[in-house]
């Protein structure tokens, strides 16, 4: 059961948009042109299902085993590299129907294969070569294809949570005295019960404490007085029916239970339940399935006076199928809370002696963010350590390279992750180029995501748009995503599941740090951002360039700061940023003080972001209409036009002029059928009436 329910591996999914594009129509049509080339990325479809076999075995090993890691960063490189160019020749399919359509060229296929061929046959060639050769280093690695693997009990690589008990915390509960309060207030709200049963669910990220507050609750003196009955039990990630009734029935009659007949156990509970008060406690609930929750439900449906039962889980799916009352959302801990809490496993008795050790440990207490495990975590780490240089050290330190061993914190987040589903592991992964203390909205990440090409769409699952909005509801409902505390439209990362998306993610995304030294570009580096201003004009991009396929270029938004602050670096000319990184998916210049975008914009073939929001560019060069991948243009409030031909931007979904001062649309906007959003719309006075007709796009005229 635990192999089903593990989504699959984070690259499994971008592998299937690989295979989408490649078995689409217009480029099976367009590689009709070559015979060669065609056979090439038929073979090379081939080689990536050969590839996709042993990624989730690979995934789960590379915690373990660095050998491993290495050879799944590699595959990842190579496949990023067929992916690129593929990307390239389904832009020319593009490209070559769209002018058609357009009738601005009389170029053909076969122009294009007569040209590029010889270049396209030795790039798939050498990529063939490099994806085979990393491939056959699986045997000696002895990686498991995934259809064995499903065969396989246990979650390899992955260190299961240990069992919870009902015992007290040993060193006392800090800062939860009014979540209890909480917690009993529910149970006693009017219609907090459905047929005898009340469910109250506990819910937030993993670590900040959701087993203690339902152990704080459970050894309350006020529940051993009102309740003849209580059981406690663990559930973690098998939700097995018969094990939950077995557990509750041994706890319940202090003996232990041998028959393995689920009816017996059923009416035996039933017998030891009628006409009394129980309170139950399931930990760690992970099943989002409402079937095996409903069948599990018969079991308590037995003549009881009142049943009130706490679950705790991650998930506000599993929230959803258990509660009969709102959901308790657990708030990570106050600092002050989290010292206390902190200097209790730290101290032997509680109390900081060294004013040295107490400003360090402060300064770690704000690294934790609130997160109850990190402050026992490290505080265990330094307990009896008597060395300011230890303490810097941890202070430092990242939380993958605390030692596992001797650290709950990264193998508790990581559980959140390893049980995602393919498609969003990719998705949270991406996550980590954002700043830390970020806030978000969720249009702003899911057309990140759909310019990445990381949202499946399929017959009947909705618009893009749509399946990134379910794909972002989902990771809030894991609570790997939340909402702000001081803007419900806005979203946030805790910075310690900003550490794990890092982790994760590796070395294809660098957020740039200031004085982070550890963190280096490299040739697999795929997505980069920035804060404003950490650049030497001298230097301008320079150490970005050994990350020749880059994907992502993010600048960090400073929108107070008035235009004469701007650094002069940020001032630069983007010549040389457009002319190395031809791969770019997305391209944010919105924190660069730039006036002009350069002609060549359109040497980024395969963009389909682009974000100039906070520049003073004023206009658009006309070649910008050659960006046939183009979903996403965002405009500065200085543009007053579009050029004449930007209806042949037929990919566009979002052109986002909410901030512009639009004084005329251009003509034939009707033919961009793609076109769902266009916040101000123009008549102009030479307006022919051809830019009227848009159909799909939300407006305001």
């Amino acid at each position: 059961m635990a192999a089903e329910f593990v989504g699959g591996a984070v690259f499994s999914a971008f592998l299937q948009v690989a295979f989408d594009r490649v078995a689409s129509r217009d480029v099976v049509n367009f590689l009709k042109g070559s015979k060669v080339i065609e056979g090439l990325v038929r073979k090379l479809k081939l080689v990536l299902i050969t590839a996709d076999s042993a990624l989730s075995d690979a995934e789960e090993k590379q915690f373990e085993y660095p050998n491993v890691k290495r050879w799944l960063n590699e595959l990842k490189d190579a496949v990023y590299v067929a992916d690129d160019l593929l990307d390239e020749i389904a832009t020319e399919a593009l490209r070559s129907k769209s002018e058609a359509e357009f009738q601005t060229s009389t170029s053909t296929v076969w122009d294009f294969f007569s040209a590029n061929s010889f270049d396209i046959q030795s790039k798939l060639e050498k990529i063939l070569d490099n994806l085979e050769y990393i491939i056959k280093q699986k045997d000696v690695l002895s990686l498991v294809a995934s259809v064995a693997l499903k065969d396989t009990p246990g979650l390899k690589g992955i260190q299961s949570r240990p069992l919870t008990t009902s015992c007290p915390e040993e060193y006392g509960v800090f800062g939860r005295d009014k979540d209890k309060e909480g917690i009993f207030e529910k149970f006693q709200s009017n219609g907090a019960s459905v047929d005898g049963i009340c469910v109250v669910p506990i819910v937030a990220m993993g670590g900040v404490g959701k087993t203690t507050l339902a152990r704080f609750v459970f050894n309350d003196k006020r529940i051993n007085e009102s309740f003849d009955l209580k059981a406690w039990v663990c559930v973690s990630e098998n939700f097995d029916n018969f094990r939950i009734a077995k557990t509750i029935f041994e706890e319940v009659t202090s003996s232990a239970c041998d028959n393995q007949n689920m009816n017996f156990l059923q009416n035996k509970i039933r017998e030891k339940f009628m006409e009394k008060k129980v309170f139950l406690v399931l930990d760690d609930v992970w099943n989002e399935k409402y079937s095996d929750w409903a069948e599990l439900l018969k079991v308590f449906r037995c003549g009881a006076k009142e049943i009130k039962i706490i679950v705790t889980t991650r998930s506000t799916k599993v929230a959803s199928n258990v509660r009969t009352v709102a959901d308790f959302f657990l708030r990570q801990l106050s600092e002050k809370e989290c010292w206390s809490l902190f200097k209790k496993h730290t101290f032997i008795n509680g109390k900081a002696s060294d004013p040295i050790l107490e400003d360090i440990g402060r300064q770690i207490v704000q690294k934790c963010k609130g997160l109850p495990l990190a402050a026992k975590t490290l505080g265990g780490l330094l307990r009896c350590q008597q060395d300011p240089k230890e303490w810097t050290m941890i202070l430092k330190s990242d939380i993958w390279n605390l030692p596992e061993k001797e650290s709950d914190i990264l193998p508790a987040l990581r559980l959140s992750y390893h049980y995602l589903p393919s498609h969003l592991k990719h998705c949270f992964a991406y996550c980590s180029v954002l700043p830390k203390g970020y806030e978000f909205k969720k249009e702003e990440l899911v057309l990140l995501w759909m310019a990445q090409n990381f949202l499946q769409q399929s017959k009947g699952n909705g618009r893009m748009e749509e399946i990134g909005e379910r794909y972002f509801d989902d990771l809030v409902s894991r609570s790997l995503l939340q909402q702000s505390s001081t803007n419900e439209s806005r979203f946030i990362m805790h910075d310690l599941v900003n550490d794990l998306a890092t982790f994760i993610s590796g070395e294809f995304c660098f957020r740039f740090v200031e004085n982070d030294e550890l963190n280096k570009i490299t040739e697999k580096t795929r997505h980069f951002s920035y804060p404003k201003g950490r650049f030497d004009n001298s230097k301008k991009f320079e150490f970005l360039y050994e990350a020749k396929g880059l994907r992502t270029f993010l600048g960090e938004k400073q929108l107070l700061l008035p235009w004469e602050n701007y650094n002069s670096a940020e001032k630069i000319m983007i010549d040389d940023l457009l002319e190395e990184f031809k791969t770019l998916r997305v391209l944010s210049l919105s924190s660069m003080g730039i006036r002009e975008l350069p002609n060549s914009i359109d040497n980024l073939k395969h963009l389909r972001y682009l974000n100039i929001l906070c520049t003073k560019i004023s206009h658009l060069p006309d070649s910008i209409c050659n960006l046939y991948c183009l979903q996403t243009l965002i405009l500065s409030r200085y543009i007053t036009e579009l050029p004449t031909n930007t209806s042949k931007l037929i990919n566009l979904r979002h052109l986002d002029n909410s901030g512009a001062k639009m004084e005329e649309m251009p003509p034939h906007m009707g033919k961009m059928k793609n076109l769902i959003k266009l916040p101000v719309f123009v008549v102009g006075k030479r307006d022919d009436g051809s830019s009227i007709r848009i159909s799909g796009a939300s407006a305001s005229f």
